[in-house]
Parts: structure tokens; sequence; C-alpha cells
């Protein structure tokens, strides 16, 4: 069974997404050389209207990413440095008193850097897990609460996260709840040898490339609701049960979880690919999703939202190899 053809006003504006989002992905590309798998997915997460975790060594642009799709996407983005001693009203804002003309006196609420459209958590995992709560609920509701006072954050709401795998003195991992909040894992690698050489002869001249803007706030929340309107077949939605379902030891069909798998991902899992497969098919100019989306971001979906088992891990095994082997039973 597969769903029907979308209308051509879909269509149309389907299209015109296409065009926009060929144009926001070439306009990053001329700034972060290479990388286009990551810069695909980042982009994709935002599509989603979701967050992304970017683990990778320091050095890798990871940075520089985050800051030109603030400019690229046309939303306002902000930066915090992860550290110890940060504080949870370091990032969401916090109460001052203030004595007015008249001698009276008053809370006024001064906003964090959390109050951006695109939030880049740098180091995330190097912040106490007090702090981590406090950007937790953020990411969830999208709005903080401070002395019992709701604030709204802006709309679109976004947090790119980075994490770097080597240092791991001195950080903290990262809670199951929070993890669950990011779409994607986005694992950031060395460059190949062509592109180590480009971006050592491109950016160590007299002018670096500059990002420039090419989607507004508006038109990237006009393509986030059109992700959602995509067709998506039944056969799509079953690959995705399917896998996500087989990803949990107790539920799967697949010995090789069952004895490796310590805990699976949740239905929010499940969301992602959905969402995160329309979105793949929406770039490459697709009304619909294919089962080759869905393989191709189970990995960056997946690998955060399990765990190897202790005698797993001691064998060898890693959860994306796990993963992997998952993907091989979609056909």
């Amino acid at each position: 069974m597969t769903t029907a053809a979308p209308d051509k006003t879909l269509q149309n504006a389907a299209d015109k997404a296409t065009e926009r989002l060929q144009n926001a992905r070439d306009a990053i590309g001329g700034v972060v050389i290479g990388q286009r798998d990551v810069v695909d997915l980042s982009l994709m997460a935002i599509l989603c209207g979701g967050h992304a975790l970017l683990v990778g060594a320091p050095g890798l642009a990871k940075t520089l990413l985050v800051d030109t799709l603030g400019t690229v996407t046309g939303l306002s983005a902000k930066r915090v440095q992860f550290t110890p001693d940060l504080m949870p009203a370091d990032i969401i804002g916090s109460e001052v008193l203030e004595e007015g003309a008249k001698g009276k006196r008053s809370f006024r609420f001064i906003q964090g850097p959390v109050f951006s459209q695109l939030l880049m958590a740098d180091e995330i995992n190097r912040a106490s897990p007090r702090t981590q709560s406090a950007l937790l609920q953020a990411m969830q509701e999208k709005f903080v609460t401070v002395a019992g006072v709701r604030h709204d954050l802006p709309a679109p709401f976004h947090v790119l996260a980075t994490q770097n795998p080597i240092e791991q003195e001195g950080t903290y991992p990262l809670p199951e709840a929070q993890l669950d909040r990011f779409l994607f894992q986005i694992d950031v690698g060395y460059p190949d040898l062509d592109t180590e050489r480009q971006i050592l002869l491109s950016t160590t001249g007299a002018s670096d490339a500059a990002a420039k803007k090419v989607l507004t706030a508006k038109q990237l929340q006009d393509i986030q609701k059109l992700v959602r309107k995509l067709p998506i077949s039944e056969t799509v939605v079953e690959a995705i049960l399917g896998l996500v379902r087989d990803a949990r030891p107790d539920q799967t069909h697949h010995q090789f979880v069952k004895d490796a798998v310590s805990w699976g991902p949740g239905p929010r899992a499940g969301q992602a690919l959905m969402l995160a497969a329309r979105a793949r098919a929406l770039m490459d100019g697709r009304y619909s999703p294919s089962l080759d989306d869905v393989k191709a971001l189970a990995g960056p979906v997946l690998k955060h939202r399990m765990s190897v088992t202790f005698a797993a891990r001691a064998d060898g095994q890693s959860v994306g190899a796990v993963v992997d082997k998952l993907i091989e039973t979609l056909g």
C-alpha cells in the first residue's frame, strides 16, 4: 500500500522549498568545506524542528558550522561555552532586584542566552547535571520557568550541542532523558586528503569566505510545516516501526540484539525517523521518503538512544555495530 501522490499545491511548495534548501546547502558549503553529510544532517534536524548533538574531535569546524547555520537560515544565534562552574541562571537568565524612581523595589527578569532561535551549547558534557537539566526543559517544552513564572522561548528554537569524545576528564555524561531530546547524534570525522588540502588553501589566505543569509526565520518555519505534510508510504512506516522495536532487547526478533543491548530506543526514535526521512526526501527533491532514507538516517537517530551491555562492550561490540546489523535486516 502506498500513499496517494501529493496535490499540485503541495508539489509546488515542495519544489520551492527544495530550491531554497539547495541554496542554503551551497551557502553553508562555501564556508564549511567538506563535511557535506554533517551539514545535511544538521540542516535536517532544524527542518524537523529538533535538536542535534555533534560529536567530534577539536578543530573539525563544529562551532563554525553552527555559526554559519544561524546566518544562512536567518536565525538569531547565541553561544554558551559549557564549563563545570556554569550555573542554570547563566543559561536561562535570572531575576534582579531593581529600585524605581520612587524608591519602590521590584524584580525584573533578565533573559539568558537560551532566549535565541539557535543556541550553540559548546562542550555540553562539561557542565554539571544541574545545569544540563535547566537546558532539558527548554529543549522539550520550548519555555523556561523562573521563580514560578513561565517565559516562552523564541520560535523556532533549536539547540545544536557539541561534545568532545576524546577529553573525558572533568566531564559529566549526558543523562538518557536529555540524549533522547536530540533528534540526531551527528558524528563529525576528519576530512579526507583532498578536502584537507582545500581547507589549507582556502583558510590561510588574505580573506575568508563569509556566510550569507539565504532563508528567513518565517521561510524556515513554513518549510518545517511542509515537512510534516509530505506523504509517507505504509512500507516506510512499517520499516520504521520494525527497526525501532527490533532495537529493544525485550521486543526484538534478533538474538544479537538480545545478547548485546541493555536498553533500546523509545517511541521518540520512531517520530524522529518519520520526520527526518521526510526532510531528507525534500532536500533531495522528492515528495515522499523511501527505505533508503530510513537506512541512511537510522544511525544518527538510534545510536544515542541505545546502550550495549557491559559484557558486549568488553567483547568489543558497539552501539554503532548493532545498528548497522539492524539496518541490514531491512533488506
